[in-house]
C-alpha cells in the first residue's frame, strides 16, 4: 500500500477513535445527571414545556447531539431506517455514534485485510466485512429483544383482558400492563400511554406501537382492537384468544425446533469443518498455506473458497430455518 495512503488512513482512523473517546466520556459524565432529569420531568411534561417556552408538542428527531450534524443528517433517507433499528435495540447511544465505529472497524479491516493478504481486494472485503459488525449487531440484539417482547406477550394480554372484564378502561389496561412488565414490553406499552395522554388517538398510538416493535403477533392484537373499536364486540374474550393463539404457536415452534435440531447440529458441523481444518493446518503447518497468501493463484483460489463458503452458509441457513 502507498506510505502516504497509509498514513492517511491512520490519521482518520485516529480521529475517529479520540471522537469516540469525547463522545464515551461526555455520555457518561451526564448520564445520571439524564436519568435525575428525565425522571423529574416525566410527570411533568407539560409545565417543562411550558416553562421553557416551548409552543410545540411535537416530537423532534435527533440522530446526533451536534446541531448541525443532526441536521444534516436527517436529510439523507438512510438515517430513518438506521434511527429506527437504534430506537428498537434500546440502544445506548446515537445513530452517529454508530456510524463512526463502522467507519473505523472498516478502515481497520481495511488496513488489516490490505497489509497482511497483500491485496487490495481481500482488503475492501475486510473492510466491508468491519463496516457491517455494528449494524450486524443492532440487528441481533433487535432480533433478542423481539422476542423477549412476543414471550411477554401473552401474559401481558391476558392481564389486559382481566382489566376489561373488571370494568376498567382500554388505556387503563394498557397502563397496567405497561406498570407490571420490565422492559421490552413495559416501557413500549408506556409509550403509547403517554401518547394517548397527549391527545393522539388511541387507533394511531396503537398503529405507532406497531411500527416500533414490529411483531406479527402484536399486529393481530391491533389489528383485532382496531376492528373491535369499529364494529363491536367483546374485546376482553378477543384478547384472551389472541394470547392462547400466541401461546400454541410457542409449542409448535417448540416441537418444529426439536424436529429440525438434527439438521441444525449438521449444518454446524458442515460449516465449521473447513474453519477448524484452516485454523489447525495454519497451527500445525503453516508453510503449507504459503500458497494461500503469497502465490496468485492461491490468493484467487482463498477468495474463491471464501465466497463459497458464505454461499454455502446462505443456502444451508435457509434451508434449517423454517418459519411458522
Amino acid at each position: 500500500m502507498n506510505t502516504y495512503v497509509f498514513a492517511a488512513v491512520v490519521f482518520v482512523v485516529l480521529i475517529v477513535i479520540i471522537e469516540l473517546l469525547l463522545y464515551a466520556w461526555r455520555a457518561a459524565r451526564d448520564l445520571n445527571r439524564s436519568k435525575r432529569v428525565l425522571e423529574r420531568l416525566r410527570g411533568h411534561a407539560w409545565q417543562a414545556a411550558a416553562a421553557a417556552g416551548d409552543s410545540t408538542l411535537l416530537k423532534t428527531r435527533k440522530v446526533s447531539s451536534i446541531p448541525f450534524l443532526n441536521e444534516l443528517l436527517l436529510k439523507i433517507n438512510l438515517m430513518e431506517r438506521l434511527e429506527r433499528l437504534v430506537k428498537q435495540t434500546n440502544a445506548p447511544f446515537t445513530p452517529v455514534v454508530y456510524l463512526l465505529l463502522s467507519a473505523l472497524l472498516g478502515l481497520m479491516g481495511f488496513m488489516a485485510g490490505s497489509q497482511m493478504l497483500k491485496t487490495m481486494a481481500m482488503g475492501l472485503v475486510t473492510g466491508l466485512a468491519g463496516c457491517l459488525l455494528p449494524f450486524v449487531f443492532l440487528s441481533i440484539k433487535k432480533s433478542l429483544r423481539l422476542k423477549k417482547f412476543t414471550m411477554q406477550l401473552p401474559d401481558a394480554l391476558d392481564l389486559i383482558a382481566r382489566s376489561l372484564k373488571a370494568g376498567h378502561s382500554f388505556s387503563s389496561g394498557l397502563k397496567l400492563a405497561a406498570e407490571n412488565f420490565p422492559e421490552p414490553l413495559g416501557p413500549e406499552f408506556m409509550t403509547t400511554i403517554q401518547e394517548i395522554n397527549f391527545g393522539l388517538p388511541v387507533d394511531e398510538a396503537l398503529k405507532n406501537l406497531g411500527k416500533r416493535v414490529e411483531s406479527a403477533d402484536l399486529n393481530f392484537f391491533i389489528v383485532a382492537t382496531l376492528l373491535q373499536r369499529e364494529t363491536g364486540g367483546n374485546l376482553a374474550e378477543i384478547t384472551m384468544t389472541i394470547a392462547a393463539l400466541i401461546r400454541e404457536r410457542f409449542k409448535f415452534e417448540d416441537k418444529v425446533r426439536v424436529l429440525a435440531a438434527e439438521g441444525k447440529i449438521s449444518a454446524v458441523i458442515l460449516i465449521a469443518l473447513p474453519i477448524c481444518m484452516f485454523l489447525y493446518l495454519l497451527k500445525m503447518s503453516p508453510d503449507y498455506l504459503n500458497v494461500l497468501f503469497y502465490d496468485p493463484v492461491g490468493r484467487k483460489g482463498g477468495i474463491a473458497a471464501i465466497v463459497m463458503m458464505i454461499v454455502g452458509i446462505i443456502i444451508i441457513t435457509r434451508m434449517i430455518r423454517i418459519k411458522i
